[in-house]
């Protein structure tokens, strides 16, 4: 007859912590011929990989938070090289699912005189079948932030029902909704897609917006017009570029930081860094300004950066520029300096 195991010779099966931040949305393959040479007459592409939600998981990894990427794939090697190269930036990626019917979707850079042109590959992508129920996942529960963009409603009606659950049934009890209006015109023209981010946005707790985005898509000039159209948010934040940055916090007065001068490498992924480094603030418990200080600093990462996610340097860094008086921080200049080194 077996006996019962002595105290010391069971084994308690290991228990991961919660998430901090659960990000939710499409991260694709991207396809990316050699700087300047059109798309029509390249012989070879650089594989990489792209994703507004995922960059913001990733950095925030590398700040040291726990943060998952939430999201659907296909079962093809993209698909893997995708969830491979977000895991590979420390986010958990255990509630990205594979779906056997759909593709994963992709986007190709096409350098040209006037700028770089991007065509989407990403119609009915696994990613576009995410529902309501992705939410659901157990391995979610606990998470302080879910972190969502305009992006995903554009995707699909599922997906549009997924965003729209999140932000009115709020299916991660206790969880900041955080919101990243991220108008993407190739997806959806502003007078279709204005009205429907509007009312989402107007639902969440938190909202980044930038302030050419907000012209394009309500006509509003500056950020206390904004913050008219978006009455329901504790805060939301406006960015302006290489200008600074201004909170807008319920019951209180604006705040404005100004962005640090940087050395533009590649824009991209900036205002995606911007949100990592704000809610990284947020989890910390660091006052609004130091927020806003936060989020310019790891962007000026990805503003310095060839890449949709760069590394960022040792938080001793940001400490000795967050704690900088006003006086030292409004002329910071950046230019021609590496933090991560």
């Amino acid at each position: 007859m077996p006996t019962d195991p002595r105290p010391d010779q069971v084994t308690v099966p290991a228990v991961s912590p919660p998430v901090e931040v659960a990000a939710v949305g499409e991260t694709m393959v991207v396809l990316c011929p050699a700087p300047g040479e059109p798309l029509e007459h390249a012989e070879r592409v650089a594989v990489s990989v792209g994703g507004a939600e995922s960059n913001v998981a990733g950095y925030l990894a590398r700040l040291g938070h726990r943060a998952a990427w939430v999201s659907r794939v296909g079962d093809d090697p993209f698909g893997r090289a995708v969830v491979r190269h977000v895991a590979a930036a420390g986010v958990r990626v255990d509630q990205v699912s594979v779906d056997p019917g759909a593709p994963t979707g992709m986007y190709v850079k096409d350098p040209g005189p006037d700028g770089t042109a991007v065509h989407y590959y990403r119609a009915g992508s696994a990613a576009s079948r995410m529902d309501p129920g992705t939410l659901a996942a157990p391995g979610l529960a606990g998470a302080r932030v879910l972190h969502l963009s305009g992006i995903t409603p554009a995707l699909s009606a599922s997906c549009r029902a997924l965003v729209e659950h999140a932000v009115t049934n709020r299916p991660l009890v206790g969880a900041l909704v955080s919101f990243d209006i991220n108008h993407r015109a190739r997806l959806w023209p502003a007078e279709q897609a204005a009205p429907v981010l509007r009312d989402l946005a107007d639902r969440c707790d938190l909202v980044f917006v930038g302030q050419d985005e907000a012209e394009t898509l309500w006509g509003s000039a500056d950020p206390m017009a904004v913050r008219q159209l978006l009455p329901g948010p504790e805060t939301v934040v406006v960015k302006d570029g290489a200008v600074g940055a201004t909170a807008l916090c319920r019951d209180a007065e604006p705040i404005f930081v100004p962005a640090p001068r940087v050395t533009v490498v590649e824009p991209v992924g900036a205002g995606d860094a911007f949100a990592a480094g704000y809610l990284a603030g947020l989890l910390r418990g660091l006052d609004p300004v130091r927020r806003l200080r936060l989020g310019h600093l790891v962007a000026a990462q990805a503003l310095t950066s060839s890449g949709d996610n760069a590394p960022v340097p040792p938080w001793a860094w940001f400490e000795r520029l967050l704690a900088a008086s006003a006086d030292a921080w409004s002329p910071l200049d950046l230019t021609g300096t590496r933090a991560t080194t």
